[in-house]
């Protein structure tokens, strides 16, 4: 077993484990019992924010020098955020490019996602319509088309 293999299953091991302290990751774990490489993982939308009530499904490919290269995460679910690209569900995130260290774990990198959510950055923008309401102080603008992508494309809770 090479070392990308039990790293990996290591995370998975302290994923099964009932974590109470993040509520927001509902799951997280290969995608297909043959291929550690290619996992899957269900964010909830946290409450207090437009993305409350949906659960969002993210895409993770773990490349074949994990942990010192970061995966590639997206979203599978369809979401409106400035910084994720509405098409394709690429994600603008530092920690997925140039800021990733090998004490990152994709749980970790999972929770930062749920953290960008909450935190849009309109000023490195994937989808510049939603970028530009909050750059116009448009919240309330923001907010509403956020919540109709929300109950258009999340999976209900």
């Amino acid at each position: 077993m090479d070392s990308v293999s039990r790293r990996l299953l290591k995370e998975l091991k302290e994923y099964s484990k009932v974590d109470p302290s993040h509520p927001e990751i509902t799951y997280i774990g290969p995608a297909d019992d043959d291929n550690l490489m290619e996992w899957t993982a269900h964010l909830k939308g946290l409450s207090g924010t437009p993305y409350e009530g949906g659960t969002f499904e993210l895409f993770i490919k773990v490349p074949s020098h994990y942990p010192m290269q970061p995966p590639t995460i997206s979203f599978v679910t369809t979401v409106c955020h400035p910084n994720v690209h509405i098409k394709t569900g690429e994600i603008c995130l530092d920690i997925l490019k140039t800021d990733w260290s090998p004490a990152w774990t994709l749980k970790s990198a999972v929770l930062a996602i749920s953290l960008l959510l909450s935190n849009p950055e309109p000023n490195s923008p994937l989808n510049c319509d939603a970028a530009n309401l909050l750059k116009c102080d448009d919240t309330l603008g923001y907010e509403s088309l956020v919540r109709m992508y929300t109950s258009l494309h999340a999976i209900k809770e």
